[in-house]
């Protein structure tokens, strides 16, 4: 037997090892994943993971940034099966939730799931409610979230909502090396609004003169997030006042040959909370003088602040705008601080006439 002839029976036989290994590995690895992940290293294999690791996201804002570690303080995550029924909650109000890099994790048994998130519910200042509280053998249709009676009383602190947040999501969990990774998309179901008052010649305006409200048929949510009649409410300033913007010139009349003169310049403000706003509803947004008990503004809130869905945002839709959108600044321009005879709104960058949008 010569040399080349002992080097092609060795190449044979390292094929045939070869061969041999390409069909029992994929068998020996699926006997590994059945017995254990780690049944080659411990006598005793353990079990592969089974479950999800859940990452929460709050980019459903203009900026499309994830604001969910700013913004999310405390956090409740219920789980139901195919079915819609009940299977267990998670909660959590720690600062871990400002961490960029938080997930949690959940151990699940192989199946279909739908995950329903709430931000905001279970902080000890928190605005929403649940309207049942979900327990063995409910469903996932019996979630809802309604606004706390205190946060509508005038005067309270509590108007000032706590922001809310919602996200949902079906997923799928089955036996892995690692838990499933899914994200969870939140968005806000509460708005905050400045509302400014200032006088065309610059006639000081004070906001507790002037009685500021959002009325609106919003404070009941169901399991998909979309509201649910329950009648109107009247949503009042949780803070109003005066602020001085420095000073302004009045111009003079040539005629009489007064000149101009220059005066302090003082706004009137309110602040205001309310929960979501849709298209489907008709909020109105009323300010009356007190003493005189003139309307100065009656305005469909909706209608103003779509007005202001420039081309800039022609990327979405009328209530992905209002959904994404939660601090408006809005200033009114009187002529009379008692009888308004023209009015115009500056919302953010645009200014527009009162009468110039559809009532």
């Amino acid at each position: 037997m010569n040399f080349k002839h002992l080097l092609s029976m060795k190449k044979d036989f390292l094929k045939r090892i070869a061969r041999a290994f390409m069909v029992i590995f994929p068998t020996l690895m699926a006997f590994l994943a059945l017995t254990g992940c780690n049944a080659i290293l411990d006598d005793e294999p353990e079990p592969c993971p089974v479950g999800l690791e859940i990452r929460f996201v709050y980019d459903y804002n203009l900026e499309r940034a994830n604001a969910f570690p700013a913004q999310v303080d405390c956090l409740t995550l219920h789980i139901y099966d195919a079915e819609g029924k009940y299977v267990t909650t998670r909660t959590e109000t720690s600062s871990v939730l400002s961490d960029e890099n938080y997930r949690m994790a959940i151990d699940l048994p192989e199946g279909e799931y739908r995950l329903v998130a709430y931000g905001g519910a279970e902080c000890g200042k928190a605005s929403f409610s649940h309207t049942a509280i979900p327990a063995s053998g409910s469903k996932d249709t019996e979630l809802g979230m309604k606004l706390n009676p205190e946060c509508l009383e005038p005067g309270n602190p509590a108007g000032h909502l706590h922001d809310h947040f919602y996200g949902s999501l079906k997923v799928s969990v089955k036996r892995a090396p690692q838990l499933t990774p899914v994200t969870v998309k939140m968005m806000k179901n509460t708005n905050h609004f400045r509302l400014i008052l200032q006088h065309m010649t610059y006639e000081p305006l004070d906001g507790h003169d002037y009685e500021f409200k959002i009325v609106d048929d919003n404070t009941l949510f169901d399991h998909n997030n979309l509201l649910v009649d329950n009648g109107m409410v009247t949503y009042t300033p949780w803070d109003c006042g005066s602020i001085s913007t420095g000073t302004g010139e009045i111009p003079g009349d040539n005629a009489s040959g007064n000149s101009s003169t220059i005066t302090e310049v003082q706004i009137a403000y309110a602040d205001l909370s309310t929960s979501r706003l849709m298209t489907m509803r008709s909020p109105k947004l009323i300010v009356t003088h007190k003493e005189s008990g003139s309307e100065l503004i009656n305005i469909p809130l909706n209608n103003y602040l779509l007005a202001l869905r420039s081309n800039h945002f022609d990327w979405c839709g009328e209530q992905e705008f209002l959904d994404r959108k939660s601090d408006w600044q809005l200033f009114f321009f009187l002529d009379d601080p008692r009888h308004w005879n023209s009015a115009f709104i500056r919302v953010d960058d645009w200014i527009v006439r009162i009468n110039d949008i559809d009532q």
